[in-house]
């Protein structure tokens, strides 16, 4: 069944995804997304239930089709600094402010958000799987933030962000506790469970 093209007709929705935030390392990734009211792609849907190539496939149709779209970080100085969650808010709007259309609404992936933009919003507990524009940006989100971990990974061998982009894995954890924690990894985070011990080379 597709997703929904939009809350409300003739007006400029944009919607907003995070990915990253329950990673151990590396930034949390927004994207912004407003699509034309006729965009229709069976294939656009949750980034979690997609395969990786066919997201990689999505992205370029949905940056060519959208009417304006912006990916934005919040890095992890800033999530150890003021928390996952605002640092989650700070990245959806530098995500928004990032768009070259400002649109008229805002659907935000989840059921909270902060922020002192003056643009009405509808918070959407599951919305990458209910509307386009959150789903498209839920994707763009994920394959930027994917393609930067795994960038990390060249440098950073040991904690196989190639293939978890950052999140606790056993490989993850294991390179934690062998080689310590990285400047990439979150210090406000708990990196591994009480009965191991944290290197710190």
């Amino acid at each position: 069944m597709p997703l929904l093209p939009f809350l409300e007709a003739n007006r400029l929705e944009a919607g907003c995804d995070e990915v990253g935030r329950g990673c151990l390392a590396g930034p949390v990734v927004a994207a912004a997304v407003i699509l034309p009211e006729d965009f229709s792609n069976p294939w656009v849907n949750d980034s979690k239930k997609l395969l990786k190539s066919q997201r990689e496939e999505l992205v370029e149709e949905i940056k060519s089709n959208a009417l304006s779209w912006a990916i934005a970080e919040a890095s992890v100085a800033e999530i150890d600094q003021i928390n996952i969650l605002n640092a989650s808010f700070l990245a959806m709007k530098r995500a928004v402010l990032g768009l070259k259309t400002q649109p008229n609404h805002l659907l935000i992936d989840g059921n909270r958000w902060k922020s002192d933009l003056q643009i009405p919003h509808t918070c959407v507990i599951k919305g990458d799987g209910k509307f386009a524009s959150i789903a498209a940006a839920s994707i763009l989100a994920k394959v930027y933030r994917d393609d930067f971990m795994a960038k990390l990974a060249e440098d950073f061998p040991y904690y196989g962000w190639e293939t978890n982009a950052g999140y606790p894995t056993k490989v993850h954890r294991k390179g934690i506790s062998d080689y310590g924690a990285t400047p990439w990894h979150r210090s406000s985070f708990k990196l591994l469970p009480d009965q191991l011990e944290l290197n710190f080379k």
